[in-house]
């Protein structure tokens, strides 16, 4: 039983971005005479989309360097990969390592059966083997609860929503059909959907953070060992962050932390909720019995 809702606030967040986007067809609707080339952008968005869904593992791994490692190389980190993955009867994901020292941690894949878990040196120097426990049951639940998808799906709605907001822009609604439209209304909604959007779909991504945090201490049946690793973690990139590299920053709602150093414009748009608050109902969980 989840006390915090968060799949019912992921539901309710993917309402508004679909609600976004159908006041934006019914406003195309009717002030354009043809909605085609705007539609044709949105399916492009959405194809983009899919692949990058379907290819996420690869995506990510090689924007980190990932290499993968065998049980010899690795065998503290297959023990605990392995009895998380019979715990929740599941398959075996494939295990890498990136070659930066910033702490963290990462699960990709569109399914269980198509996962990898991904860990870089640092936090592997970082953490003890109960703190690496929960942390990696953290990451398998990212793929156990297909948050791959929900992500990618989020990603697709915002990126038509984007789309249209553009191209509503560029023709100015039409001419001779806008009749009643008001035109400062319409460039205000088209320059403001996709900000909207962008916020939503971070906010769906902070969610499944929450929700993996609360299901991987489940598995593990340790929260506290996960609320003193995010504690370390961001000590430790707070040390070490990554490089704004953009395909870092493509690859950054994968991991247990923001991998770089934010201000308030940055937290805004934060895939991750804050940490503060992350612990804190790791705390609280470490109070209840754990269902």
């Amino acid at each position: 039983m989840h006390n915090h809702h968060n799949g019912l606030k992921t539901a309710a967040l993917f309402g508004v971005l679909w609600a976004v986007l159908l006041g934006l067809g019914a406003l195309i609707g009717a002030g354009t005479r043809s909605s085609a080339p705007i539609w044709i952008m949105a399916l492009i968005g959405v194809g983009t989309t899919a692949y990058g869904y379907w290819n996420s593992d690869k995506i990510a791994l090689r924007s980190m360097q990932a290499y993968p490692v065998t049980e010899a190389q690795a065998p503290g980190l297959y023990q605990i990969v392995r009895e998380l993955s019979v715990r929740a009867n599941q398959p075996m994901p494939r295990i890498y390592v990136s070659p930066t020292m910033t702490p963290n941690a990462f699960a990709t894949g569109r399914n269980p059966k198509n996962a990898a878990v991904c860990c870089t040196e640092g936090i592997l120097h970082m953490l003890d083997a109960r703190e690496l426990r929960g942390v990696l049951g953290h990451e398998l639940m990212h793929v156990y609860n297909r948050d791959i998808l929900t992500s990618s799906v989020a990603a697709a709605v915002a990126g038509v929503i984007t789309s249209v907001g553009q191209m509503l822009l560029f023709f100015g609604g039409g001419s001779d059909d806008r009749r009643n439209a008001n035109p400062i209304a319409m460039i205000a909604l088209a320059l403001l959907a996709p900000f909207a959007a962008s916020l939503i779909q971070m906010a769906i991504s902070r969610t499944r953070e929450y929700d993996a945090d609360e299901d991987g201490a489940e598995l593990t049946g340790d929260p506290l060992a996960l609320a003193s690793a995010l504690r370390k973690i961001e000590s430790g990139v707070a040390q070490v962050p990554l490089p704004q590299d953009q395909r870092l920053v493509n690859a950054s709602h994968l991991m247990i932390a923001n991998p770089f150093r934010g201000g308030a414009i940055t937290k805004l748009f934060a895939t991750h909720p804050p940490m503060r608050e992350r612990i804190q109902r790791l705390e609280q969980m470490a109070g209840r019995p754990l269902s």
